[in-house]
């Protein structure tokens, strides 16, 4: 899975989809994800020593407001809004873009590929994040975190769906670069394909096995592959 296998991948789509997490900012970089985790646990502790043994295996704040919104809807938007504020807390300290990630951007649309950004983060910080660094006019959409919606998010290709049709071209014709097994999953139930960011050692193998039509461990090598 090497430059050819990228460059054929991304030359057949027309539209290229950047996961937020990862490809684009390392959003809790400067806020830590478990602390993000654990004053959200606190809201949602009221609905009892059920729901709290389950938040407690968990470190991840999208983890966190799923199980909760499961358990109370209501709740379930508090935690919701408390994650949002997080969220922008967050990138506001998280630093740079990811290495390489302003060149797939520029690359991308420099060779006439809509670009969007599809995340379960909120549209709210991701906006926020493309602001402060001047990405604004390299992103044509973004589709966040549907609100009050947690079960659309990745695995499910209700962003993915949503991003094609705000660019106006089919699902298979995007290809979604992303860092997690959600994304793979949920670029192929949108009938698109999919890129994996091996951001980590032991990323590369799983997204093969997941099926990703190409891994990359460098976002300057989208970059160079759209070039």
């Amino acid at each position: 899975m090497g430059a050819e296998y990228l460059r054929q991948t991304l030359t057949r789509a027309s539209a290229v989809l950047f996961d937020f997490d990862g490809p684009v900012c390392d959003v809790f970089a400067g806020l830590p994800a478990p602390r993000v985790a654990e004053t959200l646990r606190r809201q949602a502790a009221v609905l009892g020593p059920a729901l709290n043994a389950k938040l407690a295996e968990t470190e991840d704040p999208m983890e966190v407001l799923r199980l909760t919104y499961e358990a109370n809807s209501e709740l379930g938007l508090q935690v919701e809004r408390a994650l949002t504020t997080a969220e922008l807390e967050a990138v506001a300290v998280a630093g740079d873009p990811v290495a390489g990630a302003v060149e797939a951007l520029e690359a991308a649309q420099a060779a006439g590929r809509r670009v969007a950004i599809v995340s379960n983060n909120s549209a709210e910080c991701v906006h926020a994040f493309l602001t402060r660094h001047a990405l604004n006019d390299h992103v044509r959409e973004v589709v966040g975190r549907a609100a009050d919606r947690p079960d659309l998010m990745k695995p499910h290709p209700h962003s993915l769906l949503r991003a094609a049709e705000l660019l106006e071209v089919g699902p298979s014709e995007c290809v979604l670069i992303g860092d997690s097994l959600t994304d793979i999953q949920a670029a192929h139930l949108a009938s698109g394909t999919a890129i994996g960011y091996a951001n980590k050692p032991n990323k590369r193998a799983a997204f093969v096995e997941a099926g990703a039509e190409a891994v990359t461990e460098d976002m300057k090598a989208i970059a160079d592959a759209m070039r």
